[in-house]
C-alpha cells in the first residue's frame, strides 16, 4: 500500500509571501547607505580604525550586490585627507565635502528622498563612519528630523575614546536610532537564502578580519 504524504515530515516550503514583512526590517530597495568621513588623517587616531574600514567595505560591497544606493561625505578633505582605500574606489565620485559636522549639510545627497521619507517610502538611512559622537551622531539627528528612519552599524563606526562611543550610542538609541551590525544589515537586505546573491553575501559574512586589512 502506498504511504500517504505526512504533512509533518513533508511540510510545504516557507515563503515570505505568507506574512507581511515587518516595517522594522530593512529592504534593499528602500534603504540608503551613508558612509561618513572615513578619511586618511582621521582613521589613524582610532584604535579600531582598520576594523571600521573593513566593515564599511563589506557594507558597500553588499550594497552594490543588492542594489542599495550608497552616498558618502568627507569632512574638510583639504585638511583631513580623502576617503581611504579600499573605500574610495567603491564610492560614487566625487564625494561631497563639508565643513559642518552633520552629513545633512550635503543636502544634495538626500534631496530626492526627503519627500519620500515624509510618505514612508524608501525612507531608511543606514549610517557608518566616524566619529560616532560627532559627525555620525549629528547626522543621525538631522536625518531623523528630515523624516528618515535612521539605523547605525555599530561595528562600522567608532571614536578615539571608548567612553564617547558608548555615550553616543546610548544617546542616539534613546532618541530612536536603531542600532544594528554589519552582518545583520547584509542579511536584512538579502532577505532569503538559496539565490546567487545570497551566496555572494554569505562570502562577505564569512570573511575574517585581519589587523592588516584597511
Amino acid at each position: 500500500m502506498a504511504r500517504s504524504e505526512d504533512p509533518i515530515s513533508n511540510p510545504p516550503p516557507c515563503s515570505l509571501d505568507t506574512l507581511p514583512r515587518s516595517p522594522e526590517l530593512m529592504n534593499a530597495e528602500e534603504t540608503l547607505l551613508c558612509v561618513i568621513d572615513l578619511q586618511e588623517r582621521l582613521l589613524p587616531a582610532l584604535p579600531d580604525g582598520s576594523q571600521i574600514v573593513w566593515n564599511a567595505r563589506r557594507l558597500i560591497d553588499g550594497a552594490a550586490l543588492l542594489g542599495v544606493q550608497v552616498v558618502a561625505t568627507e569632512q574638510a578633505p583639504e585638511k583631513l585627507g580623502r576617503t581611504v582605500e579600499p573605500l574610495a574606489s567603491r564610492l560614487p565620485s566625487p564625494v561631497p565635502s563639508k565643513q559642518a559636522f552633520s552629513a545633512g549639510a550635503c543636502s544634495q545627497l538626500f534631496s530626492d528622498r526627503v519627500e519620500l521619507a515624509a510618505t514612508g517610502d524608501r525612507h531608511r538611512v543606514l549610517l557608518c563612519g566616524i566619529e560616532t559622537h560627532v559627525c555620525v551622531q549629528q547626522s543621525a539627528y538631522d536625518l531623523m528630523a528630515a523624516g528618515f528612519q535612521v539605523l547605525l552599524a555599530t561595528d562600522a563606526t567608532g571614536t578615539r575614546n571608548r567612553h564617547d562611543y558608548e555615550i553616543a550610542l546610548r544617546r542616539m538609541e534613546s532618541a530612536g536610532v536603531v542600532l544594528t551590525t554589519t552582518e545583520a544589515a547584509l542579511f536584512e537586505w538579502c532577505q532569503t537564502a538559496g539565490t546567487p546573491k545570497f551566496k555572494q553575501i554569505s562570502q562577505l559574512v564569512k570573511e575574517s578580519f585581519s589587523p592588516t586589512d584597511s
